[in-house]
């Protein structure tokens, strides 16, 4: 069982959740860039547009990213800032009965009767609001979600991961530009389904095998389009 007070434990979790999120930022990055210049390659062998859309692409991206988790971010917090509001009311307008449920909060958590009001009186005498935010609510009222950090990570994160088929089809000979790219996202997408799963505690072999699959399947896609399209307009 851990300690009510065990410090640093909430930071370390939501440092984990962060960069399990760039983590996955950079997936998405690697993919629908990927998807992008892999189909108008398929489509033309000139550069200029490769270029374009890539870019196009990864700036798209990259902002769409930002915005989607800077409104998630800030309605969450939104929400926390809420909830310590009410509970900062509750404590000024009835201690006695926060106080009991505080204690039944821990007895509920296997700690005897006894034990729980010990605990729960202790910790309301240093910090009522801190010791109701952490077992009531479930975080701790000094680190709230950060919306502008939140968006900031996932565009930059975003942005890296898009960088790689972006360089790769831009760097290799024509003749083989589609499968250097192909297989460099495919060895990235491997990598960064390892690193997500060992982040996580999941199989690494079937998070990286999820990212190898879909991943291929939205080359494939993407290419069998522009090739299409390529053939229709020429």
């Amino acid at each position: 069982m851990s300690h009510p007070h065990e410090p640093h434990s909430g930071s370390v979790s939501a440092r984990l959740n962060w960069l399990r999120a760039g983590v996955l930022g950079a997936n998405d990055g690697i993919v629908s860039t990927a998807g992008i210049v892999v189909g108008v390659a398929a489509a033309t062998v000139a550069r200029g547009p490769i270029i374009t859309a890539g870019i196009a692409g990864l700036a798209a991206g990259a902002v769409s990213m930002a915005l989607g988790e800077y409104v998630s971010v800030s309605a969450q917090r939104d929400t926390e800032q809420a909830l310590l509001h009410v509970e900062r009311r509750e404590l000024r307008d009835d201690p006695q009965a926060e106080l009991d449920e505080l204690a039944a909060l821990y007895e509920a958590k296997g700690l005897s009767a006894a034990t729980a009001r010990t605990v729960a009186e202790e910790l309301t005498d240093h910090d009522p609001l801190l010791a109701h935010a952490e077992v009531e609510l479930g975080f701790h009222p000094d680190e709230l979600t950060n919306p502008w950090q939140a968006a900031t990570s996932s565009a930059l994160s975003f942005a890296i991961g898009a960088l790689l088929p972006l360089i790769a089809i831009l760097v290799a000979p024509v003749a083989v530009r589609i499968p250097v790219t192909v297989a460099s996202v495919l060895l990235a997408l491997l990598v960064t389904g390892v690193v997500s799963a060992s982040l996580g505690g999941a199989p690494k072999h079937r998070a990286a095998l999820r990212n190898f699959v879909g991943g291929g399947l939205a080359l494939a896609v993407t290419y069998l389009i522009g090739h299409l399209v390529g053939a229709a307009i020429a």
